[in-house]
This record gives C-alpha cells, sequence and structure tokens, in this order.
C-alpha cells in the first residue's frame, strides 16, 4: 500500500506548487516580450525614482498627465519634502495635494497632435516596463512623418522624441531592397553619452513604473512579514496537529 504524504508535506507541496506557477507564469510574461530590451526597473531605488521624477515633470508634463497620481504622495513615496516638490516638480500652480495635470489644453493637443496625448498614470501596467523602456529608446528622424519622427516599437507614433535633446538624432539603417528598420545609429550626439541615456530612460521608466501602482512599495513590505507569519502559523499547526494525533495510531 502507498503511503499517504503527511499533512505537513501536503502543505510544503501546495506552497511549492504556488511558488512554481507563479515563477512560470513571470517566465511566460517575459517572454512575450519578444525583442524588446530589458528595462532592469527597481522601484525600491529611492534615486532613480527621484531622477525619473525630475525627467517626467522636465521633459513629459508638457504633454502628458499623471490623472492618478498627487503631489503629496509622489513626495511621501521618493522621500521629498513639500517644499522641494513645489518648487522643482510642479510648473503649473497646482496645490500640492492635486493630481498631476499636463501643461496643454486639450484643444490644442488635438490641433498640433491630432487627438490628445494619453495620460501616463497606468503606460507601464497597459504596456510593461520593457515596452517603455524600449519606447524611449527607438526613435528616429522620419522625413516622411508629419511631426519629422518614427519610432521602430510603436510604428507611426504621432509625437516627436521628447528627450532628443539627450539622446541625440538617430537614423534607421533599412534592410535592403525593403522599409524594414534593421538597425538605428546615432548621427548626432546629445548631451548624454549612450550609456547615460539609457540610464536615464530607465529612471524615468521606473518612475512611470511606481506612478502604475504606488502600493507595491507597501506590498512588497508588507509581503514580507506576510509570509512570515503563515510560515510561523504553518509550523503552529503543524506542532498543533501532531499533539493532537500523537495518540492515534
Amino acid at each position: 500500500m502507498t503511503k499517504r504524504p503527511s499533512s505537513m508535506k501536503k502543505i510544503l507541496f501546495s506552497f511549492a506548487l504556488a511558488a512554481g506557477l507563479l515563477m512560470g507564469a513571470t517566465s511566460v510574461a517575459a517572454s512575450e516580450e519578444g525583442g524588446l530590451p530589458s528595462a532592469g526597473t527597481n522601484i525600491r531605488d529611492q534615486a532613480s525614482l527621484q531622477r525619473g521624477a525630475k525627467l517626467f515633470f522636465n521633459y513629459c508634463v508638457g504633454c502628458h498627465s499623471l490623472k492618478y497620481a498627487r503631489y503629496s504622495r509622489i513626495a511621501e513615496d521618493l522621500g521629498l519634502s513639500e517644499d522641494e516638490v513645489m518648487k522643482n516638480l510642479n510648473f503649473t500652480g497646482a496645490k500640492f495635494g492635486d493630481v498631476v495635470i499636463s501643461h496643454m489644453p486639450e484643444d490644442s493637443a488635438q490641433q498640433f497632435f491630432g487627438k490628445a496625448p494619453p495620460d501616463l498614470s497606468l503606460e507601464v501596467r497597459a504596456k510593461t516596463a520593457d515596452w517603455v523602456y524600449g519606447y524611449l529608446n527607438s526613435f528616429y528622424l522620419d522625413p516622411s512623418r508629419p511631426v519629422g519622427w518614427n519610432n521602430t516599437v510603436f510604428p507611426n507614433a504621432s509625437m516627436p522624441n521628447p528627450l532628443w535633446e539627450l539622446q541625440g538624432l538617430q537614423t534607421a539603417v533599412k534592410k535592403e531592397g525593403g522599409e524594414e528598420v534593421e538597425k538605428l545609429e546615432l548621427s548626432q550626439p546629445g548631451t548624454l553619452t549612450p550609456a547615460q541615456y539609457q540610464q536615464a530612460t530607465r529612471d524615468l521608466t521606473t518612475f512611470l513604473e511606481y506612478v502604475s501602482e504606488p502600493a507595491a512599495l507597501q506590498r512588497q513590505r508588507y509581503g514580507i512579514w506576510v509570509l512570515l507569519f503563515l510560515a510561523g502559523f504553518t509550523f503552529l499547526a503543524y506542532l498543533l496537529k501532531k499533539e493532537y494525533w500523537k495518540d492515534v495510531h
């Protein structure tokens, strides 16, 4: 007769199975990104978040809003004071408790770009950090487009490269006999080296990843304590079961 596994073994097996399924799901999600560079973001890196916030409010907020992010919450999570946020990140005269709204009126956006630029509060949740990072690194000059720019990650994008001064100007090298872009070449350097620019876009992506789910910072911290509690509870439950069943043969 096959011996049935003990309750403790069943519990451990369940935890292992759940962990395996979670890791498998993560691997599948990563593989589906096919071809995109890894963003390598870390929302627990507060310095990266602060640099990313600086980039967003200097280069992106002119067109894009963060309608689900408040200046006060950003200050709290990024370790900034109210004075630092209001002086360095708030350029619209908003109040400290207000959400982040773009400088550009919607009718002006319609006129300039054909449609209003999207709110970026949930951009990383919708398209992943790798997609956003790849997008920020894949702009190139394209005279055939209305704004003079194109993008290999999002072809025919209707926006120019907002960070071109930092990156420089990229041009496309197309495959022989076709219109498909083979690679991008830096034809005119920007104020940052390629490595520095990649770090800058990583910081910006990190900030947008944080904005898409601010609670992730607290969830990760609380998650450790929850796992420790579950481990302790499981051990106590095992001891209790062992005590109750010690006389049962």
